[in-house]
């Protein structure tokens, strides 16, 4: 388990490999704060494998350089040919990515079997329950 501590937030990470796709858990706040060191991260873990879904049930906070960080790591995978996936069913971050005009930038899913589900066609965003 990573942890990221600052004065006035922390974010911790737990990453694991399932069928091929790296799975990244973060517990905490993704902000301007944390956004370099986990952005730095993400692009370690993309590197040998652009295959990532990223679980963001435990996410308590995130802001707009979070928000950036996350559109970073999606234009880089996708460069390399790769898929990030979000696992995330809070409303409040969906309401968040439709205001920011992101909604269709990631491909959204409710749980976590569902995203590591998801064939390789089915990029684009789904807020899926199932």
């Amino acid at each position: 388990m990573t942890e990221i501590h600052t004065p006035a937030t922390a974010l911790r990470s737990s990453e694991r490999v399932i069928a091929g796709t790296t799975v990244m858990e973060l517990h905490g706040e993704i902000d301007l704060l944390t956004g370099q060191p986990l952005s730095a991260r993400l692009d370690a873990l993309t590197a040998p494998s652009p295959d990532l879904v990223l679980d963001l049930r435990a996410l308590s906070f995130i802001d707009c350089a979070g928000l950036g960080v996350l559109c970073r790591a999606q234009n880089r995978i996708a460069a390399r040919g790769g898929r990030l996936r979000l696992v995330t069913g809070r409303t409040g971050f969906l309401r968040i990515l439709r205001h920011a005009q992101l909604a269709d930038v990631f491909e959204i899913h409710a749980r976590l079997s569902t995203a590591l589900a998801a064939g390789p066609d089915s990029g684009g965003a789904s807020a899926t329950a199932g």
